[in-house]
């Protein structure tokens, strides 16, 4: 599946993975995570998404972020929308596919194979453009969860599909193991992702 002398690049659509992971029951560790792709050939970047609630004095994926932004991630973000539903509900909307897309497709000189971290269907079309260009894709998600967290065109489409209940032991925590968060004199929290 993977060729030691391809050119790979990860693409983390981070509000998905993080709903895939957790209905498999285990956190990612982010840096196993760029080491056991390390091992499949030569990394070229590793992408991470996710919209941010701009005017919370305290988000709890912050520190994740800032850990991701130092340590050999990507981070792209942007500000999520807030809004009220036809019934009343609050609903925050914060979706990264056009990001993700157009950072994927900017590399497509320059990549062999695209690891697209995300089950969502919106991204077939996405595939299908990049192995025109001649670019192997494979895509990380599940079907192991029910219902199945990825979209069926989109496993379809991909040259490769991972379910990632396959990469738990390279690229797993159990959520008890998730290091005590320390409160810091500004009442800021940290772990180590």
């Amino acid at each position: 599946m993977f060729d030691p002398r391809e050119k790979i690049a990860l693409f983390i659509d981070g509000a998905n993975l993080y709903a895939t992971s957790r209905a498999l029951g285990f956190d990612i560790d982010y840096r196993k995570l760029l080491a056991a792709f390390n091992k499949k050939g030569y990394l070229l970047r590793a992408y991470y998404y996710t919209a941010l609630i701009e005017d919370q004095e305290y988000s709890s994926i912050r520190p994740l972020i800032d850990w991701l932004d130092y340590n050999g991630y990507k981070v792209v973000t942007k500000p999520a929308k807030e809004f009220t539903d036809s019934s009343g509900r609050r609903k925050i909307k914060g979706n990264m596919d056009i990001e993700l897309t157009i950072d994927a497709l900017e590399l497509s000189e320059v990549v062999d194979h695209y690891v697209i971290f995300s089950g969502d269907g919106d991204f077939r079309t996405l595939v299908e453009a990049l192995q025109r260009r001649g670019r192997k894709v494979s895509i990380v998600s599940t079907m192991t969860s029910q219902p199945p967290m990825i979209s069926d065109d989109l496993r379809r489409q991909a040259d490769h599909f991972i379910d990632l209940s396959t990469l738990r032991s390279e690229v797993g925590r159990d959520p008890s193991e998730r290091p005590p968060r320390r409160v810091e004199p500004a009442d800021q929290e940290d772990d180590d992702y």
